[in-house]
């Protein structure tokens, strides 16, 4: 049952194949005028959307299972085996089980998004993401009535992900929705970007997209689904529960402990763009401010 969701944007806003390769050139000359008009406000922010190209979402990556440096996922996550692969689903199901990429796959439908990706760190992309809403893998397996949240695991290889073997973070990476955020029609699962296999940097074979949160709260290259009727814990929670709440909304209007969220750097912008204001939710307010109508929105960061 997917499109549940329509976005604003269109294949007229994607950047084509072939200009991949030289954005980076066409956007640090442009990127003066593009800053300039995107300051004007948050309505024009959002008009002026154009997804960053595939170098840039595959080489500027944060996924400390291969090092906490930028370039360190692309560099290093060839060493990741991602076929076969499986999911386990489990808790407060009807049909637990070990479910196989190819059988998640079988029973849904694949369906391009373009969404804005917010990082923690203030800086921001956008990826036109494939793949498929994480409401229809849920509905396949039953929630049950006792569930109130949807926990996740990364795939924890340290012979594989030389990040592991420093514990930088409690490894596995852990994440958390609160369930009618995952059953929330813009949540997807990630399969892919830009029509191509998603790649081993960027959460292969199948990772969460959240756009109104913080990207970490999009956990990559998932093995384990729990529902569960408590909040689960989550990684970057566990290490320093002052910086990042469970919630982690994309807010303007709450700082980080160390930095302001007020505004962002979009990368691929070129060298003088000017930072552009972070919109409340990601832009994505009128779909999901409902979801936290009476909530405390800096007590639940």
């Amino acid at each position: 049952m997917a499109r549940r969701y329509t976005s604003k944007l269109t294949y007229d806003d994607v950047t084509p194949e072939h200009q991949f390769l030289n954005r980076r050139q066409i956007m640090a000359g442009a990127g003066g005028l593009l800053g300039a008009g995107l300051i004007g406000g948050a309505a024009q922010a959002q008009d002026a959307l154009e997804p960053n190209s595939w170098e840039e979402i595959t080489t500027y990556n944060n996924y400390y299972e291969f090092g906490t440096g930028k370039s360190d996922p692309s560099e290093n996550a060839h060493t990741l085996t991602t076929s076969p692969w499986a999911v386990e689903i489990d808790g407060l199901v009807d049909n637990p089980g070990t479910y196989s990429m190819e059988d998640i796959l079988s029973e849904v439908e694949i369906e391009e998004r373009i969404y804005r990706f917010r990082c923690v760190e203030a800086w921001s992309m956008v990826v036109p993401w494939n793949g498929f809403e994480l409401a229809d893998l849920l509905n396949r397996v039953g929630v049950q009535s006792g569930a109130t949240h949807v926990a996740f695991e990364t795939a924890n290889r340290p012979e594989e992900m030389p990040g592991v073997r420093v514990p930088v973070l409690a490894w596995p990476y852990r994440e958390g929705l609160r369930l009618d955020e995952a059953m929330h029609p813009l949540t997807m699962m990630a399969t892919g970007i830009y029509g191509r296999d998603i790649p081993k940097q960027n959460g292969a074979p199948m990772r969460l997209v959240v756009p109104w949160k913080y990207g970490f709260k999009s956990i990559k290259s998932i093995v384990r689904i729990t529902l569960t009727d408590e909040e689960p814990p989550t990684s970057w929670n566990m290490a320093n529960a002052r910086e990042y709440g469970f919630y982690s909304n994309v807010n303007p209007n709450v700082p980080h402990r160390r930095w302001s969220q007020a505004d962002e750097r979009r990368i691929g912008g070129g060298l003088f763009a000017r930072r552009q204001p972070t919109l409340m939710f990601n832009g994505y307010e009128e779909e999901v401010a409902a979801m936290y109508e009476g909530m405390d929105m800096e007590a639940n960061y």
